[in-house]
């Protein structure tokens, strides 16, 4: 099987609108949350009628900010974005399959009008998203990386991620959905040409896939939300062998020396409600649902992705790093040495 090949082709000659895929890893401009409808609303046509992205792929306080969008297709993503970073920002869709970057190059123009901008703020480069320094972005120069379903569709994932960590900034993020699989996937679906395109057979088992972060850098990914994902279609079900698949938003920092755990230094946040629509709370990652005006204490990492990243302005910080209390409660990890009631009391008993 040539993987970039058979994606192009599925990409670029097999489907040729959204309601050609067959199963639900897209999502449509109904999932998007209401502010972001009208943003939607804007980009013509003809490139909304060839997005096969499977998720929302926007984080929070984007404005002014240089965005890449790995695997952008037709460049819906990119065209929402545009107008989320502003005149003064930056976006860049890479693709490999020049019929879909066809579509997003000859709407520049339609949607600088659209937008009301002086210059476009966007533009689209023929490339490998595992060849990313190749490309003429310069190391260390983007805010952020986004990527909607298509990490999946890479031969080589962790070289992606090594390269995407490469032109972050320091404190830039990596913001994607992507599809995940609960198991590892068998030789018989990867090397199934329809699978591959509908973005299953190149699904990563999600414990694969948190290794591979931390191997390219990205200490302590942070799940933000998933969903499980349906075939529709009997043959698609009887090929995947009973394996569950997910779609799925992670956000990678660019932060040197994060902590393998959740450590307890003390720490607490207080989010000002300053984020433009986000008013009443912050949602960092799926266990961080940060409320405006109130103090929510967090580990030292979820302390430091607020503290050395665009998003410090808009909190209250409260804590040093002068006295460590273990492991943060509820964190999923907990000290591994039995005690009694009493802190510190040990059990009687042999050693094992």
């Amino acid at each position: 099987m040539n993987v970039r090949e058979d994606v192009r082709e599925y990409y670029g000659k097999v489907l040729s609108a959204t309601q050609d895929l067959k199963t639900s890893a897209c999502c449509t401009a109904d999932a998007l949350p209401g502010w972001m409808k009208p943003l939607a609303a804007n980009v013509h046509d003809e490139v909304m009628s060839r997005y096969y992205g499977c998720g929302i792929v926007a984080p929070q306080l984007l404005e002014g900010c240089r965005i890449l969008d790995l695997g952008c297709g037709s460049g819906r993503d990119c065209y929402v974005l545009a107008q989320m970073v502003g005149e003064q920002g930056e976006v860049i869709g890479v693709d490999m399959t020049q019929e879909q970057l066809d579509v997003a190059s000859r709407h520049i123009d339609y949607h600088r009008e659209q937008f009301g901008y002086a210059k476009a703020n966007t533009r689209f480069l023929n490339g490998y998203i595992e060849a990313l320094t190749e490309l003429d972005i310069e190391p260390g120069s983007l805010d952020v990386i986004i990527s909607n379903c298509v990490l999946n569709l890479s031969p080589d994932k962790a070289s992606v991620l090594r390269q995407a960590f490469e032109l972050l900034k320091p404190g830039g993020e990596m913001y994607f959905s992507d599809v995940y699989a609960d198991r590892r996937v068998p030789d018989s679906v990867r090397d199934d040409p329809v699978l591959y395109g509908e973005c299953l057979g190149g699904a990563l088992y999600w414990n694969d896939f948190l290794t591979m972060a931390r191997q390219a850098g990205f200490n302590d990914p942070r799940l933000v939300e998933s969903r499980p994902l349906e075939a529709q279609s009997e043959t698609i079900e009887a090929k995947i062998e009973g394996i569950n698949f997910y779609s799925a938003t992670y956000r990678l920092f660019k932060i040197d020396g994060l902590e393998p755990a959740c450590e307890d230094y003390g720490q607490a946040v207080m989010y000002k409600g300053t984020i433009p629509h986000h008013a009443n709370a912050f949602l960092l990652d799926n266990h961080h649902l940060i409320e405006t005006g109130r103090m929510f204490p967090v580990c030292g990492n979820t302390y430091r992705m607020l503290h050395e990243t665009r998003f410090a302005d808009h909190f209250e910080f409260h804590g040093n790093w002068e006295r460590h209390y273990g492991i943060f409660p509820g964190c999923g990890t907990s000290c591994p040495f039995e005690e009694a009631s009493g802190r510190g009391e040990q059990i009687s008993g042999s050693c094992c």
